[in-house]
């Protein structure tokens, strides 16, 4: 048709780019439609070559793959093979990767060492600064509060001094409970409410952590204690391994509407008021009603009593606390500090994690050494804290005053508490961590965490909190590891219309390039998961040829490793690169890597591995690497 429009000295040159996709080879159980409309376009070709002023050009590199009738006489009836070679772009040393420059052996083990233990470089306030000032700043890092003194006010002294009487209208009655979970005297309780606060308010860096025993801890305390000692049989050597556990876990650690939150807040001691009135009115422990002091004439009087001398140092029960307090020390050093990075977060200040270590070791260390068990933070009261307006740690000291003045003069009035009005603050006080939203969350979210979290569930309902805390471990743990030995690997194609490489499997649409294959390794490379990703790279080099070799098209000529996820590799990641490079020149295709790190192209090239591949096959990105390893034109060499 446009060739009978144009005079008829005209000649029209038509060009066809990749036939097969115009005139596929028609097989049998095709499309219908596709089949007619080849026949339809066989049809229209009679004779093509016959036409006067019509120069028809088709070029394809799969032959094999358009219909065989098109290559009859009276058709297309010339073919011009053209031999396509592979060659290395003569521009590519613009686009490889520079070898970074050699590091002092001493200065690169310092900055990882620097990197490793002092990521957010705590010296860093330190230089150039005169020896007083750093003075300062060494006693500033220690105790915080020297710090935020300075701006302290009597505005923020008035918010401290509500949440602080409210927190510790919350936490006498629950210290009482929380002994017991501990199988402890209702004393020991408030001992751990009055002098570790106190230590964290000079040395904690939360505003708005409220100290002392919470539930889990308590209980996992007992747990643990009672498998060890029985503490109605020998009471002073449970009350022995008790702080010696409070010791080692120190040890440890060192390395709602706003409006009604006092409801909450002084619900507990109006029920212990209440009831304890009641129960000296009606003399209910004489009709099998339980109470606190059951069993001991009165619960003792006065500030804590030292007990440095009863911390097991040697012999047998050494052993036994440091494990003890070793469990006991890792959950509340985790409770406290998402605690204190929760409310960090709602008030947009910082919480230096290192030292939120140290105070909580040094507290549970003091503590151990007054009479005290394992204190941390506490959720419900940390809330109430917030929401009672805490402004500094000064709430906890105000905590502490309070349950001092109860130590001294109102422990007798809790001679009559009942047992299960405890109980019930316990209760609601642990029924307040459980969180059904965060669990749908972890759900959505990793399905293996899922099973972590409900296996702690289970395993504390129905065994123990120990047993729990290890199945979650272990599960966390297995996770970790399978994450490490088997690492992802995936399969790159060019995003339509640009230079971008993507996983085929997130963007469909990406498009594969003739004669190379991309993988992308999505992990450091190490003696763990060498193997495994030699073998994935290679099972994904043969499952592509294998599909080349169905759909007749070119085998794979070079082997793209995208490795900018790799963020490091050691002598086994090597040994596992050369293996992939061996086979490779026995299947005759050619490896080229992308994109390499610092650490990993120096170690590349310590290793000679670089030789050994050829530098001009490592580039800095894939398209690079694409760009000189398409196929070109025999006459563009």
């Amino acid at each position: 048709m446009v060739a009978s429009s144009l005079a008829p000295e005209s000649t029209v040159s038509v060009f066809i780019n990749e036939l097969d996709a115009i005139v596929p080879a028609r097989r049998d159980g095709g499309e219908e439609l596709s089949q007619r409309m080849v026949a339809t376009l066989l049809n229209l070709m009679d004779g093509i070559c016959r036409t006067d002023g019509l120069l028809v050009i088709a070029a394809i590199n799969r032959p094999d793959s358009i219909e065989p009738v098109l290559r009859k006489p009276g058709r297309l009836n010339r073919e011009i093979e053209i031999e396509v070679c592979l060659v290395l772009d003569a521009n590519a040393s613009d686009n490889l990767v520079g070898v970074p420059p050699k590091q002092d052996l001493f200065k690169e083990f310092s900055t990882t060492a620097k990197e490793t233990f002092f990521a957010d470089d705590p010296l860093r306030n330190f230089k150039d600064q005169p020896k007083s000032r750093k003075v300062v700043l060494g006693l500033q890092a220690v105790f915080p509060i020297l710090e935020w003194a300075q701006s302290y006010n009597l505005s923020k002294f008035r918010g401290d001094l509500i949440a602080g009487l409210t927190i510790a209208s919350l936490c006498i009655p629950q210290d009482i409970g929380y002994a017991k979970l501990a199988n402890l005297d209702p004393q020991y309780g408030l001992y751990s409410s009055f002098a570790p606060p106190l230590i964290y308010a000079f040395m904690g860096s939360s505003r708005d952590i409220a100290i002392g025993p919470v539930a889990v801890v308590s209980l996992l305390l007992g747990t643990l204690l009672q498998n060890e000692i029985d503490p109605t049989k020998n009471p002073a050597e449970y009350l022995r391994l008790a702080f010696t556990a409070t010791f080692f876990a120190g040890i440890t650690q060192g390395k709602k509407n706003k409006k009604l939150f006092w409801v909450p807040a002084i619900a507990p001691l109006i029920s212990v008021v209440l009831s304890t009135i009641f129960v000296y009115i009606t003399h209910a422990e004489k009709q099998g009603v339980q109470i606190v002091s059951e069993g001991l004439k009165r619960i003792e009087k006065g500030i804590n009593p030292s007990s440095v001398n009863q911390i097991y140092f040697t012999g047998d029960y050494l052993l036994k606390g440091f494990r003890i307090g070793v469990a006991a020390g890792m959950i509340a050093l985790m409770e406290a500090v998402a605690i204190g990075r929760t409310f960090a977060a709602m008030k947009d200040y910082q919480l230096d994690g290192n030292k939120e270590m140290v105070a909580l070791g040094a507290m549970n260390v003091v503590g151990s050494m007054t009479s005290c068990y394992v204190a941390t933070g506490s959720f419900s009261r940390s809330a109430v804290n917030c929401m009672a307006g805490c402004q500094t740690a000064v709430s906890n000291i105000i905590m502490s005053c309070v349950v001092f003045l109860t130590l001294e003069f109102l422990t007798p009035l809790f001679k009559y508490t009942p047992n299960a009005i405890l109980s019930s603050i316990i209760i609601s006080a642990v029924i307040g961590l459980i969180d059904y939203e965060a669990m749908i969350l972890i759900w959505k979210i990793d399905k293996f965490d899922f099973v972590a979290c409900m296996g702690a569930f289970f395993g504390i309902v129905f065994a123990s909190i120990e047993i729990g805390l290890l199945i979650a471990v272990l599960i966390s743990f297995a996770k970790i590891l399978l994450q490490v030995t088997r690492p992802r690997t995936v399969i790159l194609g060019r995003i339509l219309r640009t230079n971008v490489y993507r996983n085929m499997k997130q963007y469909p649409e990406a498009t594969k390039v003739p004669v190379v294959l991309i993988v992308r390794v999505d992990s450091a490379i190490y003696f763990s998961n060498s193997n495994y990703i030699k073998e994935r790279i290679l099972r994904w080099l043969t499952d592509e040829e294998e599909l080349l070799k169905t759909e007749y098209l070119p085998k794979i000529q070079f082997l793209i490793v995208e490795m900018s996820p790799v963020t490091d590799i050691d002598t086994s990641g090597i040994h596992a690169l050369e293996e992939v490079h061996r086979s490779l020149q026995k299947r005759d295709v050619q490896l080229v890597l992308a994109n390499p790190g610092q650490v990993v192209i120096d170690k590349l090239h310590a290793s000679d591995f670089a030789n050994l591949i050829s530098e001009d096959k490592i580039f800095l990105t894939v398209a690079d690497a694409v760009v000189t390893c398409s196929p070109k034109p025999a006459e563009e060499v």
